[in-house]
C-alpha cells in the first residue's frame, strides 16, 4: 500500500490533534467515517502511526530548564553502553548517538541550573565520558505535521 495524499492529510490532522474523531477527519478529507477508520488502522498496522501522545507544558510542572549536552566517550565505547548509561538518568528526555565528534547528544529537562549541574555531573560519572558541552535552550519550535 502506498501512502497517498489523503493518508498524508489524515496524518497531518492527527499530528495536530491526536484526539480528533474519525467523523471530524472524514468531513475534512471527504471520505466516509468507515473509510477514514480503515485508513488510520492501516497506517497503524504498517507502523507509520506508532502511537498517540499528550503534549505537556513541562514548565508548568516545575521543569523550567531544557538543554542539550554533547557527550564524548573514551576509545571504542559501544553504542549500547552510551544509550544505556544516559537513558538510566531520569532527566534525560532522549539520547541521540551521532557520527563524528561528539559521540552522543542528550536532550535534558531539569528544574533549574543547580539541578542541571547535578545531572551533568551524574552523566560524567556514568563510565567512559571524557568530555561534555552543554547548550541551554532559550526557545524552541517543533514541526508537528508530517512531511
Amino acid at each position: 500500500m502506498t501512502v497517498d495524499d489523503i493518508d498524508h492529510e489524515l496524518l497531518r490532522l492527527l499530528a495536530a490533534d491526536g484526539r480528533r474523531t474519525f467523523s471530524e477527519m472524514a468531513g475534512e478529507v471527504g471520505l466516509s467515517v468507515a473509510a477514514v477508520k480503515r485508513r488510520v488502522d492501516r497506517l497503524r498496522e504498517r507502523g507509520i502511526i506508532t502511537g498517540f501522545a499528550v503534549k505537556i507544558d513541562h514548565a508548568k510542572l516545575g521543569w523550567n530548564v531544557e538543554a542539550f549536552t554533547e557527550l564524548r566517550y573514551a576509545g571504542a565505547t559501544p553504542v549500547s553502553q552510551i544509550i544505556g548509561s544516559a537513558s538510566a538518568v531520569p532527566e534525560v528526555e532522549a539520547v541521540y548517538t551521532i557520527a563524528g565528534d561528539p559521540d552522543a547528544l542528550i536532550h535534558l529537562r531539569v528544574r533549574d541550573i543547580g539541578h542541571l549541574q547535578q545531572v551533568i555531573d551524574r552523566l560524567r560519572r556514568t563510565g567512559s565520558v571524557v568530555g561534555t558541552k552543554t547548550l541551554m535552550v532559550m526557545g524552541s519550535w517543533t514541526r508537528d505535521e508530517p512531511r
